[in-house]
C-alpha cells in the first residue's frame, strides 16, 4: 500500500503570479512496512560495530604485545624492554624467584650433584629413558590434539617397543630403530593452536613459566587426577609421581654446568633465565607446528620442562 505526501515546490521567478509561487506537489511515499525494513544506521549501531571490531582485534594485539618472538629480532636493550613489558607482575615474580633459588640452592642442586657423583652414567641414562617412557602417553595425547599424525604414530611405536623389548623403558630400543623421542605438553599444544604465551609468571618450586604454559600444566595435573581412579589408577598415579620426581632430579643434573656458568656471568639472573626459558618454549612451539620427527629438529627436551 502506498501513501502520498504533500510538499511545496518554490518557483523562483520574479514575475510569477503569487498563486504559483508555492505550488503543492505530490510524490510517492513508502509504506510503513517498507520504512520498517529500511536499515537505520543509528549512533548506537556504529558504537556496537566499533566495539565488535575492537574485540576481534584483541587476539592479534595480544599476540604482538605478549609474544616477543612474533616480531623481528631486536638488539639486547630493546629485547630487555620487551621482556619487562611482558612481565607486569615482575616485582612479585622476583620475590618468588628468590624463594625458588633458595630452595634450589638448599635442596635441588645438592641432590643433583650427589646424583651425578654417585650414580653411574649408564644407570642415569636408563633412568632418563624410563622417565621418558612413562611420559609417552601425555606426549601422544598432545600429538593428537596438535593434529601431528606422524608424531603420534612415532610416539605409539616408541611406547610399545620400549615398554616390552626395552624393559619398561630403561633401554631406548625405539631410538636405535629410528624412532627418536620428542617432547610435547599442553602448553605447546595451545601454542600450536595460536594462543599467545601471555605474561611471564614464576611458579613456586617449579620456576619460570608463562600464563599459557602454567594453565596447561595445571590442566594436565587436574585431568590426570580425575582420570586415574581406583587401585590401578592409584598405582599409575604414584608411578608417574615418582618418575616425575626422578626426572626433575635428572633434568636438574643436566643443567648444572649451564646454571653454574650463568650464575657467575649474568648481571641479572632473573631476567636472563626468563629470556632463556621464553626462547626455549617458543622453539618447542615451532617444532610442534612443523610436526617433524627427527633427531635434528624434533627433540627439545630442555624446552619442554615446565
Amino acid at each position: 500500500m502506498m501513501t502520498t505526501q504533500i510538499c511545496s515546490r518554490v518557483i523562483c521567478s520574479l514575475d510569477a503570479p503569487a498563486d504559483k509561487i508555492f505550488r503543492p506537489t505530490r510524490r510517492a511515499r513508502p509504506s510503513l512496512s517498507r520504512r520498517a525494513a529500511r536499515p537505520v544506521l543509528s549512533p548506537a549501531r556504529w558504537l556496537c560495530a566499533g566495539l565488535l571490531g575492537s574485540v576481534l582485534a584483541c587476539p592479534a594485539c595480544a599476540q604482538e604485545n605478549w609474544n616477543p618472538f612474533s616480531r623481528a629480532p631486536r638488539d639486547p636493550i630493546e629485547q630487555g624492554r620487551i621482556d619487562s613489558a611482558n612481565d607486569p607482575a615482575e616485582a612479585i615474580n622476583r620475590d618468588i624467584f628468590q624463594a625458588n633459588k633458595f630452595f634450589d640452592d638448599v635442596i635441588w642442586k645438592p641432590v643433583a650433584r650427589a646424583y651425578v657423583e654417585r650414580v653411574s652414567p649408564e644407570l642415569r641414562q636408563g633412568i632418563h629413558n624410563f622417565t621418558n617412557n612413562v611420559g609417552e602417553p601425555i606426549v601422544f595425547a598432545n600429538d593428537v590434539l596438535q593434529g601431528n599424525v606422524e608424531r603420534a604414530w612415532n610416539t605409539t611405536q616408541r611406547f610399545a617397543v620400549n615398554t616390552t623389548i626395552g624393559v619398561v623403558g630403561f633401554v631406548d630400543v625405539a631410538d636405535k630403530w629410528g624412532r627418536p623421542h620428542h617432547y610435547a605438553d599442553l602448553g605447546q599444544t595451545l601454542g600450536v593452536w595460536g594462543i599467545a604465551p601471555g605474561p611471564a609468571v614464576q611458579i613456586p618450586i617449579l620456576g619460570p613459566s608463562d600464563l599459557r604454559d602454567a594453565f596447561g600444566l595445571a590442566t594436565t595435573s587436574i585431568a590426570g587426577a580425575f582420570a586415574l581412579q581406583g587401585t590401578i589408577g592409584n598405582v599409575v598415579s604414584y608411578t608417574e609421581l615418582g618418575a616425575t620426581g626422578v626426572d626433575d632430579i635428572d633434568y636438574r643434573s643436566k643443567l648444572l654446568p649451564n646454571t653454574d656458568a650463568l650464575e657467575k656471568t649474568s648481571k641479572d639472573l632473573y631476567a636472563s633465565i626468563r629470556l632463556i626459558k621464553a626462547q626455549l618454549r617458543a622453539q618447542l612451539v615451532e617444532e610442534g607446528k612443523a610436526g617433524r620427527v627427527s633427531r635434528d629438529g624434533g627433540n627439545s627436551a630442555e624446552a619442554g620442562h615446565q
